[in-house]
């Protein structure tokens, strides 16, 4: 079985003292929210294909990543899409597929979306917890605990 490794972010903006907003992307292929993440490159360390991702997908520039907040999830799924055929799958074919997550601290809330996402939202964390899909969820709530244990 095929296994796939990407990384992403949970990217967050302070709006005040206390208030902190979450960035969610939406998926211009699934149209589900989620955090920004993607396919490991040659040679490339998780975390600067976080960093790299989340630019990419964002236009983010000026990000800060926070030492001691790394995620990792792991999920099954079954190839149905012709763009993941370029990655050399099969239609049908299960792939086995792990995400790490960091903590990004943006200084500027101006996204500008890549050709793979039409919309994005900056969130308080219960709202954006109930809009993000499955175990986003999960990767959130440990955000916003480790964010407020920091505190």
């Amino acid at each position: 079985m095929p296994v796939e490794k990407s990384a992403g972010a949970v990217v967050f903006y302070r709006a005040g003292q206390q208030q902190i907003e979450y960035l969610l992307i939406k998926s211009s292929r699934a149209g589900h929210w989620g955090l920004p993440k993607g396919l490991i490159e040659a040679n490339e360390k998780l975390e600067e294909t976080a960093l790299r991702e989340v630019k990419e997908e964002t236009g983010l520039k000026y990000l800060t990543l926070i030492d001691g907040f790394k995620e990792t999830i792991r999920w099954y799924f079954k190839v149905k899409y012709g763009y993941q055929l370029k990655r050399g799958l099969k239609i049908g074919e299960g792939v086995l597929k792990f995400a790490t997550f960091f903590l990004l601290e943006s200084k500027d809330k101006k996204v500008k979306l890549s050709f793979e996402h039409s919309d994005f939202v900056w969130l308080p964390y219960v709202p954006a917890r109930k809009k993000v899909l499955g175990s986003g969820k999960k990767i959130l709530e440990k955000a916003e605990a480790f964010l407020t244990e920091k505190n």
